[in-house]
């Protein structure tokens, strides 16, 4: 039917501005529940967790997500997309309650204290199908440049999450790319070192993917558009150990990918700030 990811960001601590950006390059810290799961190798820090929900919570998630109204959903360029818990504003979030169906899963993702202690306010639903995914990016801008933040290119920099991200994969696998971002373009007085190359982990059915600090806020992740994954021995995710699928010589054939981004928004504007500006 598809597949489920549950994808974690947000504030860690519920601050806002510059001084919450720059804390987040101390924010390297591992979390304690989920120390077992750390994928060794990786930059700091990837968590892999197998079977973060049962069989029958991807399937009931899933009839959720496609049940949805058909206005809820938005077309964008290789995928779509649902927007749950608030709405964006240039001055922070408009926000709305989550569904039952959604807020049961935000509060297992929130228990692992990923944000500080604070509780996930805000999901994004996307829909990939077969030969779809999404181009490598981050939600930082790059060292080099000013201190705006934004989580998307296009998005306000009060929407700013924190360096953490999960994923629960439901129905079907993806691969997933970590590369280090592009270098400042400026003529530099030394040669610089050559860029790291991307490493990959395998997004199974109904595991949860945590990316914090470093791995989330300096590197590119994304997910190439292709319909196979293809696996060797020379290119086995560095999450290999803890998936089954992972078998140099398979080829992984895609089917259709929804990914759950849960995160906490850090500015929460009250209705009547709103409607007094």
């Amino acid at each position: 039917m598809g597949v489920l990811n549950l994808d974690v960001g947000g504030d860690a601590g519920g601050r806002t501005g510059c001084m919450e950006l720059v804390s987040m390059e101390d924010q390297d810290s591992r979390v304690p529940a989920l120390e077992t799961f750390r994928v060794e190798q990786a930059p700091p820090v990837i968590y892999y967790v197998p079977d973060f929900i049962s069989k029958e919570e991807e399937e009931y998630l899933l009839r959720q997500v496609f049940n949805a109204p058909k206005p809820k959903w938005t077309q964008l360029s290789g995928r779509k997309l649902q927007n749950w818990g608030g709405l964006p504003h240039p001055r922070g979030m408009v926000p709305e309650r989550l569904p039952l169906w959604l807020q049961r899963y935000v509060d297992k993702v929130s228990d692992l204290s990923l944000f500080g202690g604070l509780p996930a306010n805000h999901v994004l639903v996307n829909q990939y199908l077969p030969g779809e995914g999404i181009m490598p990016w981050c939600p930082f801008p790059s060292p080099t440049r000013m201190g705006h933040c934004t989580t998307r290119p296009s998005a306000p920099s009060a929407w700013a999450p924190t360096p953490c991200w999960t994923s629960t994969s439901r129905g079907n696998q993806r691969m997933m790319t970590l590369q280090s971002r592009p270098t400042d373009r400026r003529p530099a007085p030394q040669p610089r070192p050559p860029p790291r190359p991307a490493i990959s982990l395998l997004l199974e059915p109904r595991s949860l993917l945590v990316l914090r600090g470093t791995a989330y806020t300096r590197l590119l992740h994304g997910i190439a558009a292709a319909r196979v994954d293809p696996l060797d021995t020379a290119s086995l995710p560095l999450n290999a150990a803890a998936c089954p699928l992972a078998r140099p010589g398979a080829c992984l054939v895609r089917g259709t990918r929804v990914s759950l981004t849960i995160r906490r928004v850090p500015r929460v504007l009250r209705a009547g700030l709103l409607l007094s500006k």
